[in-house]
């Protein structure tokens, strides 16, 4: 694709009890993607082979036009990596962990990485152990966007974060994939962050991908219903996924194909969590052992 600056083609993968198959995908320049899939579904897996952290066994990963194989070094200097867990030594001060990382990127912008820690207000004369979980994710992104990188490669880097906080991050990565053109690619579980800010959704389930398009054209293949239980025949409810049904009253999602069947019911627009507990639960409602 002319614009793309990640691109994942028939990406495989074989463990002994998982296995990523096919994955298929590609980012285009200064959007937004949220990857997406519940535990163990493969986006761990997929962004550590992305980056080149795993090897796999089939299919390409296409950065900025170029192979990642070979030439892993110089691809990786235009990308900014938030990955897992925030290792950093714990009595190293933030500082310390700042001189160490600019000496690694060519292209690092010390104006740039100034005006992010005082936006987050981070004070990096402390010790990353006398940082909140919080504060260790915003000293990370500061890192990660302070040497002009083309993309951002991100796993759950809203993770932990206070509603306040969580939204001055989105706001960060809205404004450097419009105003910069860097293009985003993170995993999240926080599905909210999706529905405010991200252009594409790709969505993985057990090591496939079952859908990767724009957010707006994803969420168009659904409704979420609602009604009176008694007014369902047992056609109706057949079409229905993710039926919920308490006090007389139901809801669920159906697709936009089936929506003139429910033409006398309400039908709004559903959340990508909506979307997502469809795909994962259907109409599985386990029983509590209490």
């Amino acid at each position: 694709m002319e614009n793309s600056v990640l691109l994942v083609s028939h990406l495989t993968k074989r463990y002994s009890s998982f296995a990523l198959e096919d994955v298929s995908f590609s980012l285009e320049r200064g959007h937004i993607m949220g990857f997406i899939g519940r535990n163990g579904a493969g986006k761990t897996t997929t962004l550590k082979c992305i980056y080149g952290l795993l090897p796999f066994l089939e299919g390409e990963v296409v950065w900025f036009g170029s192979p990642l194989k070979g030439r892993e070094q110089a691809i990786k200097n235009e990308i900014g990596l938030l990955f897992g867990g925030i290792d950093y030594y714990p009595n190293a001060k933030a500082q310390t962990i700042h001189q160490v990382t600019r000496r690694f990127n060519p292209e690092w912008d010390e104006n740039l990485y100034a005006s992010w820690i005082h936006y987050f207000g981070l004070d990096t004369n402390k010790k990353i152990k006398e940082f909140s979980n919080g504060m260790k994710i915003k000293f990370s992104l500061s890192l990660a966007l302070s040497h002009h990188a083309k993309a951002l490669l991100l796993d759950e880097p809203t993770s932990g974060l206070d509603p306040v906080s969580r939204d001055e991050i989105l706001d960060c990565f809205r404004r450097v994939a419009d105003k910069e053109g860097v293009s985003i690619l993170f995993s999240t579980h926080v599905i909210s962050d999706l529905d405010k800010i991200a252009d594409d959704i790709t969505y993985i389930q057990k090591g496939r991908i079952v859908a990767s398009e724009p957010l707006s054209v994803f969420k168009e293949n659904y409704y979420k219903i609602e009604g009176e239980s008694d007014t369902l025949t047992p056609s109706l409810r057949e079409k229905i996924g993710h039926l919920r049904e308490r006090n007389g009253d139901f809801e669920g999602i159906i697709l936009s194909k089936d929506a003139n069947e429910f033409s006398s019911y309400p039908l709004s627009k559903p959340t990508l969590e909506e979307i997502m507990l469809y795909w994962e639960r259907g109409n599985e409602n386990e029983t509590a052992p209490i």
